[in-house]
């Protein structure tokens, strides 16, 4: 049932696009060149279609979360709190640099006595 549809969608975006390079003729223009324009406009009729697709698929996605959330507030909220704690830095790595740096300064000092 999908291909019927498809093409549907296809010769209406063909026809479109053929309607919109007639409109737009320069004179001295070959039927060729109005061909290739037309395919041009079609291609990005359908780029824009996907795109519109794209981000209406992305919407419905955000929406079924935030309805999610709304329904069961306590979930998000473990998850949430989750995140937070796997983001934190260990102490040592730190610690590490420090006392290099002192061990450096403390070679220099000695070096210069």
């Amino acid at each position: 049932m999908a291909s019927p549809r498809k093409k549907t969608d296809s010769s209406k975006t063909r026809e479109e696009a053929m309607s919109v390079a007639r409109a737009t003729r320069r004179p001295g223009q070959s039927k060729e060149q109005t061909r290739l324009i037309a395919q041009g406009i079609q291609k990005g009729i359908e780029h824009y279609k996907k795109q519109q697709k794209a981000k209406a698929r992305e919407l419905d996605k955000h929406l079924k979360k935030v309805k999610r959330q709304v329904e069961n507030p306590a979930a998000e909220t473990e998850t949430i709190t989750k995140e937070l704690t796997r983001y934190r830095q260990h102490w040592l790595p730190w610690l590490l640099l420090a006392l290099s740096w002192a061990a450096f300064t403390a070679y220099l000092f000695a070096s210069e006595v």
